[in-house]
């Protein structure tokens, strides 16, 4: 079964910096792409950045240049790597695998079909 498990969520000053992690378990990047999403209080949740197993990344546009997704070397943990935090980037952050190889899908979270709990970001002076 697709396991998920997130951490390093955390309370960050602007332009600080956070790193995410999801430990991730029984799926096939052959076949799936992991991803970071987020969500706050009345939106929709969308897609943060995606990886597949080739390494082809999707950033959303409003973190392109401050947030990094890379893959461990056993690529069973993706990380996120956030720098520049700013206060709008505060939101709920949740790991997730889906069964799509495209990863500009991941512009919202309707193609994935596994989820962590979340992790929470909080970014305030």
């Amino acid at each position: 079964q697709v396991q998920l498990v997130e951490s390093g969520g955390g309370l960050v000053q602007p332009g600080g910096a956070l790193r995410l992690s999801c430990t991730v378990s029984g799926f096939s990047w052959d076949h799936y792409i992991v991803g970071w999403f987020r969500e706050t209080p009345g939106k929709e949740r969308e897609g943060v950045s995606c990886i597949n197993g080739e390494g082809s990344t999707y950033y959303r546009d409003s973190v392109k240049g401050r947030f990094t997704i890379s893959k461990g070397d056993a690529e069973t943990t993706v990380y996120l790597q956030m720098t520049s935090l700013k206060p709008e980037d505060t939101a709920g952050y949740y790991c997730a695998v889906g069964d799509i190889t495209n990863v500009q899908l991941c512009y919202w979270h309707y193609g994935m079909d596994y989820w962590g709990k979340g992790t929470l970001v909080t970014v305030s002076s």
